[in-house]
């Protein structure tokens, strides 16, 4: 099984340069409320988590406590889904557990493209995620399973 995690970035400051928007005081909350929900998942599992250079998103990946890889194909301003496949090494890649942490609403469109077969609009909500597990079968083929949809609203 893979999986691939899809986590949008928290609330952050509005106006700027988009590239150095910092979390906001509720955003850092978010970020680490989920951050706590996923450890307990992730715990011992081979996880690689990879974040758009935004300064937003980079303080969000940071909260899980694992180092935090940077990849411009993550980039706001690219906005692609081939782009966050291509950054996860999705499906081939060797790790078990890929988090991408970004943006919308590319998170979206590829979540719904992994679900559904077709990229489409999908919201998620700030500090958000969706899960998705590959299950592979014999033969070489698979199928894309929702583990869990969520946002920190629902952490308490």
């Amino acid at each position: 099984m893979e999986q691939l995690i899809l986590w949008r970035h928290a609330d952050a400051e509005e106006g700027g340069d988009d590239l150095a928007r910092a979390l906001t005081p509720k955003g850092r909350k978010q970020a680490q409320k989920v951050a706590a929900w996923l450890k307990v998942y992730l715990a011992g599992q081979r996880v690689r988590v990879i974040a758009s250079p935004a300064k937003r998103a980079q303080e969000t990946a940071k909260t899980l406590g694992i180092d935090v890889e940077t990849s411009e194909l993550l980039d706001p301003a690219n906005g692609q889904v081939a782009h966050y496949l291509e950054a996860a090494g999705w499906p081939q890649g060797d790790d078990a557990v890929v988090v991408l942490v970004g943006h919308q609403p590319t998170l979206g469109a590829v979540a719904a493209l992994l679900l559904t077969g077709r990229e489409q609009d999908m919201a998620l909500k700030k500090g958000g995620l969706v899960w998705i597990e590959l299950r592979r079968r014999g033969g070489g083929g698979g199928d894309y399973v929702l583990r869990t949809a969520m946002s920190p609203e629902l952490l308490g």
